[in-house]
């Protein structure tokens, strides 16, 4: 069963934004090299009060995404072109079976 990973930055959800835009290349990239190490889903969410950005993924498992995070330098970059200051922790979720699921 696949994990979903949330990962909370500490940025102006407007500059994680133009980061991200200021080359289309590199995020091509780095989406293709996350697709290619097994990511299955990803977004990107604003904190309606401002400040935090929360990325979201689904991966196979923990070590897929650890794997990939740890090899991806222009990551950090991007990050450092956002203004984060300080090292997003990724948490793991997995999926609980209950009967109220939809």
């Amino acid at each position: 069963m696949s994990v979903v990973m949330g990962l909370r930055i500490a940025a102006d959800p407007a500059r994680v934004v133009e980061a991200l835009n200021s080359d289309p290349e590199r995020l091509r990239g780095i989406a293709q090299r996350s697709r290619d190490a097994g990511c299955i889903h990803h977004r990107f969410y604003a904190n309606e009060a401002g400040g935090e950005v929360l990325v979201v993924d689904e991966w196979p498992d923990a070590a897929s995404f650890l794997r990939f995070f740890e090899n991806s330098p222009d990551i950090g970059q991007i990050m450092g072109e956002a203004g984060v200051t300080e090292q997003p922790t990724p948490v793991f979720w997995r999926e609980l079976d209950t009967p109220d699921k939809f």
